[in-house]
């Protein structure tokens, strides 16, 4: 049987992300990784029941954090990409 990290290591980058994400702010390993499981399932990321990439996540997960960032600021506020800068210390994109 595969150990945790084994595991992690074949899984897409968006998800392995995501868990450390969770990990860095207190989740243990064995909640962190359903938890964002759940949510990149829930999000259109990943195929429901699985973890294997949709046809949206096999995009977003050649993204980097940087284009993520930015491209969720852009979707929600209606504004060009352009307009934004990133903060690697928060993770989010703000207009320049």
């Amino acid at each position: 049987m595969l150990s945790f990290r084994q595991y992690l290591i074949e899984e897409p980058n968006i998800l392995k992300r995501l868990v450390s994400q969770l990990k860095e702010k207190g989740m243990n390993d064995s909640k962190a990784y359903p938890v964002a499981v759940s949510q990149l399932q829930k999000a259109g990321v990943l195929e429901v029941g699985s973890t294997d990439l949709t046809p949206l996540g096999a995009v977003r997960d050649q993204m980097s954090a940087e284009k993520r960032a930015i491209d969720r600021a852009a979707k929600y506020s209606g504004r060009n990409p352009e307009e934004f800068v990133y903060s690697s210390k928060t993770n989010r994109a703000t207009l320049k």
